[in-house]
């Protein structure tokens, strides 16, 4: 009786430093997005298309992401780091977003903004 339970009590330590073992070495990742470019107030011309650099990490739930021109909003994006090409914006001030998605295309919180100014140079 002894000898059995020494070998559960054994068997259930066992699992239990598997199972902490796989989890620091598999941590959670935080979600994290960055847009390299354009800047944050950058001044771009109303006659260009300009690519927006990002590098983005999906959390626990994310899926994708969107960019979001103002309230227009891109096809899903599942490429973690790259160039979207964004539309050519009318002069004025315009707000880009990068929002991460769950499968159903639902925001999970995740968001970062930049804002740009867009003149005419002709």
């Amino acid at each position: 009786m002894k000898i059995r339970r020494l070998a559960l009590v054994s068997s259930l330590l066992l699992v239990v430093l598997a199972v902490s073992a796989f989890a620091a070495a598999s941590p959670a990742k935080n979600p994290s997005i960055q847009i390299l470019k354009p800047t944050d107030h950058a001044d771009l011309d109303s006659d260009e298309s300009y690519p927006l650099d990002y590098q983005v990490t999906l959390g626990p739930g994310d899926d994708h992401f969107h960019v979001w021109v103002d309230a227009e909003r891109s096809p899903g994006i599942h490429d973690l780091k790259g160039t979207y090409m964004l539309p050519k914006m009318s002069p004025g001030q315009h707000v880009i977003t990068l929002k991460l998605v769950d499968k159903g295309h639902v925001p999970t919180g995740p968001q970062k903004s930049i804002t740009v100014n867009v003149v005419s140079l002709k």
